[in-house]
């Protein structure tokens, strides 16, 4: 069937779990493992995790995934990397070994600090610098808690004994043997440190959040040289040739290469990225200014919105309340409620993402009766993430760049109800690719450039194909009254801080 069997590896370390994947050069999966791993929450609003699970989970994948595509006469010829952004870790130099856990994306623990930083007038150049709201959702602060909260952690640091990095960097570390300390554009640039405009990192910021820079990571473009993986880490000597976050990741892995194209992706959290093209954007509406890509010296930008609760809403009426045993089930029991019940789920279970930023919000539920019940409430948390979107689509709007139609991707883009319920609410086509594993693919065709098997993004276009559309399909008088009923539901939520 293939003529070329030339394959690509892409490490998938994701919030919940981790995922190596072997693709051909067209973009089909020839292999593929995953492991899921437990979430440590030391107290409320706190989010942890092993970096040594994570390693373990990763080179397990990694080398199972290999095993296969080799069994099926596959050949692999380099490695990309994406991963969840934003958690934060730091090492020993010499060792490899992890001072702390990974302090995870979802993680609030700083939000006094940001605070703080906020009263003392700092919000501004933190924004103008690095695109970002002053929240504790970004690296900065994680990092600077660690150090402080580590006995002879800052000691250590200024003698240069530490590294900082995201989980990218982190696994880099680890899979060349600590030859090569590295991140990319598009995860340098969710950190608070990063100079987006200079494309650097920024010594101000370093001073202002109390990080040494020289603990963090050579900042590469997105398709680069960052190092080769050790044998006797996944099994085979690969050079790493592409890395990007998972959110730009998918960005690229959906073809969003014009100004205007926008994707959203539904995983632990929902994340919509629009491509602003060369010039970075700055949004009235409290969204984020963001590096999309980083090719041969030149940025794409973006604008993004943050979800911080879409996948993991389902997987706490999975685990937390007993609804349904297996995350899948929740199509059909959505589908047996009462589509205009007035029962509404915000799950600001780690508060609220854009466009509030509301980091001491907490989850509510309201507009229960008696005849609402499992599938009210299973409804509900899927009409959550599409509010949300909504929410995010109508800030773009309001920023000056309306959405003609939105690409989706991740695990809550196989429920068909649920895009059917985003496209109502959004009031926009909605589109699944044929290929929905687009997080996973964006890191493979990055490597794929970065090892000169692609010669440019206008070669994934053609990869790219589209699986099924979904037309809003409500009345705008009902579209507008399960909006109003969201927004006064927010509204409680708020008040309630």
């Amino acid at each position: 069937m293939f003529r070329d069997k030339t394959a690509i590896l892409a490490i998938d370390q994701g919030t919940t779990s981790s995922r190596a994947i072997v693709f051909s050069k067209k973009g089909e999966v020839i292999a593929l493992a995953q492991q899921e791993f437990a979430q440590i929450y030391p107290r409320p609003g706190e989010v942890e995790h092993d970096p040594e699970v994570i390693w373990a989970t990763v080179i397990g994948t990694a080398r199972k995934a290999l095993k296969e595509a080799r069994a099926k006469g596959w050949k692999t010829a380099c490695l990309g990397i994406t991963n969840q952004r934003e958690t934060a870790i730091i090492w020993d130099r010499k060792t490899g070994d992890p001072i702390h856990n990974a302090i995870v994306w979802q993680d609030r623990r700083t939000a006094k600090t940001c605070q703080q930083l906020a009263a003392d007038g700092h919000e501004g150049v933190i924004r103008e610098k690095t695109g970002l709201v002053l929240d504790p959702y970004f690296s900065a602060t994680k990092f600077a808690w660690i150090l402080d909260a580590v006995d002879g952690a800052r000691e250590r640091a200024a003698r240069d004994e530490l590294a900082f990095g995201t989980v990218d960097s982190f696994l880099l570390w680890r899979l060349t043997g600590g030859a090569s300390h590295k991140t990319d554009a598009s995860n340098a640039s969710r950190t608070s440190l990063f100079d987006l405009k200079a494309g650097r990192w920024d010594d101000g910021l370093c001073e202002l959040f109390n990080v040494p820079v020289s603990g963090l990571p050579e900042v590469c473009d997105n398709a680069a040289d960052f190092g080769t993986s050790l044998t006797a880490a996944i099994g085979e000597a690969l050079p790493v040739t592409g890395m990007a976050g998972d959110q730009q990741a998918a960005a690229i892995g959906q073809a969003c290469f014009k100004p205007g194209e926008v994707k959203s992706t539904y995983g632990t959290g929902a994340f919509l990225i629009m491509n602003t093209g060369p010039e970075m954007a700055v949004s009235q509406n409290r969204l984020l200014s963001t590096i999309g890509w980083r090719i041969d010296g030149q940025t794409t930008f973006a604008l993004e919105g943050s979800i911080l609760s879409a996948g993991a809403t389902v997987q706490w009426l999975r685990d937390g309340l007993g609804l349904f045993s297996k995350a899948s089930e929740i199509e059909a029991l959505a589908a047996s409620a009462d589509p205009d019940c007035g029962v509404y789920l915000v799950p600001a279970f780690a508060g609220l993402g854009a466009p509030h930023w509301a980091a001491d919000a907490r989850g509510t539920i309201v507009g229960l009766t008696r005849g609402a019940g499992r599938a009210e409430i299973a409804q509900a948390a899927l009409d959550a993430a599409a509010h949300q979107t909504a929410d995010l689509l109508e800030a773009m709007a309001r920023d000056g760049v309306p959405t003609a139609r939105l690409k989706v991707d991740g695990g809550m883009a196989n429920n068909n109800r649920f895009l059917s319920r985003l496209a109502d609410f959004c009031d926009v086509p909605v589109v699944r690719p044929v290929n929905t594993e687009t997080t996973a693919w964006g890191a493979a065709f990055l490597a794929g450039m970065g090892a000169g098997l692609f010669g440019g993004l206008e070669e994934g276009r053609k990869l790219w194909h589209a699986d099924q559309k979904f037309e809003p399909q409500i009345r705008p008088a009902v579209r507008d009254a399960h909006r109003a009923g969201w927004q006064t539901a927010v509204r409680q939520t708020l008040a309630g801080i």
